[in-house]
């Protein structure tokens, strides 16, 4: 038998059917399609935090319940345990975690679209049922709409992205209210980008037990740890941490996050510094002949170009050396459709100059 009959006999025909995630290559390019921080720390921040992982053990498996982190993360979140926080490798272990103990055959995963593309990946991992509920056209969640969804398809989990990327709105308190009183299962609000919008569901935990707030620290600056962490009920963290890998949480990210954690301050002074460079960029954008610009709460933009342009726009940013998310096709709202992530003063001029040119081009 060969290697190829023999994986196909085996492994799962919906697994060998996805598509691998792909990540471009962005050596050379000015970065503006991942929303990522763009500020690096200064030079005395760096040198105490190396100091600090130097002092951490790695002949060592780290603290398996990373206990004295979720303590930090949950004094800073003001909440009254622990018990309160459920950490994982990025967000998206957590959503993958979610949709392994909640998902399965005949459980339906629920998401107003268009979202972020990981929550219909994990349904399709575990063999979940996905259901995305199209938005209103002005890319805001219909709410009629997705309740109808969820008496039809009673899903087990419904994921709320706020601000939602790749769109940047948020979502009106009475709409996430009424989703989490609608929902039998669990409602998950995803705050990825909640650094820059200065609004956060997490009031609304004590009134509901059906509720949990997802947060990484991925845009607040520390993308490469890869730390996501989950805040609600003690009882359903619970019964999620039993599938949660041992020791997901390395001993340098649990030191990273801590040392984070103690100068705060300093991150959410950059948070405030990319949403004054959203303003600016915001307002030369709106002036733009050729495109129409969405509000965004979030530290990115989304546009739409001129009919059938978004591919010639993106792969002339490109051979500018300029790379943003081309998002056409990837769903019936976002037709012509680019988002790019708020940088630097300097690297949003890049990419402005070079939109424009190509525009007048095209």
């Amino acid at each position: 038998m060969s290697i190829e009959a023999r994986i196909h006999r085996w492994i799962r025909p919906d697994i060998i059917d996805l598509e691998p995630y792909h990540v471009p290559d962005a050596r050379g390019m000015t970065k503006l399609d991942a929303m990522e921080n763009p500020y690096t720390w200064p030079r005395e921040l760096r040198d105490l935090w190396l100091q600090r992982l130097a002092e951490t053990p790695l002949n060592r498996y780290p603290d398996a319940a990373a206990n004295e982190l979720r303590t930090s993360l949950a004094s800073w979140c003001h909440l009254n345990s622990a018990g309160e926080v459920l950490l994982g490798n990025g967000s998206d272990e957590l959503i993958q975690i979610l949709a392994l103990a909640l998902g399965g055959t005949r459980r339906t995963i629920l998401a107003p679209e268009p979202t972020f593309v990981m929550y219909r990946l994990a349904a399709k991992y575990t063999g979940t049922d996905y259901v995305g509920v199209s938005s209103s056209d002005a890319l805001a969640p219909d709410l009629e709409a997705l309740l109808q969804a969820i008496e039809t398809h009673k899903p087990s989990c419904v994921f709320l992205a706020h601000p939602n990327n790749p769109t940047g709105g948020m979502i009106e308190t009475q709409t996430v209210e009424a989703v989490v009183a609608a929902t039998d299962g669990l409602v998950v609000v995803d705050e990825a980008y909640h650094a820059f919008c200065g609004h956060s569901y997490a009031n609304l935990l004590p009134k509901y037990d059906n509720l949990v707030v997802m947060r990484t620290f991925s845009k607040l600056g520390l993308a490469g740890l890869r730390l996501g962490f989950l805040i609600g009920p003690r009882e359903w963290l619970g019964v999620l941490d039993r599938i949660r890998l041992p020791y997901n949480i390395n001993a340098l990210t649990q030191a990273s996050a801590l040392f984070a954690l103690e100068h705060m301050a300093w991150f959410e002074e950059r948070a405030l510094d990319i949403c004054v460079e959203r303003a600016a960029l915001s307002q030369r954008l709106s002036e733009l002949p050729g495109v129409e610009l969405f509000p965004s709460a979030a530290n990115f933009l989304l546009f739409r170009v001129g009919h059938g342009c978004a591919g010639a726009v993106f792969d002339g940013l490109c051979k500018k050396k300029v790379l943003i998310k081309n998002l056409h096709g990837t769903h019936a709202s976002l037709v012509d459709c680019l988002r790019v992530t708020i940088g630097t003063a300097e690297q949003n001029g890049v990419f402005f100059n070079a939109l424009k040119e190509q525009l007048a081009a095209d």
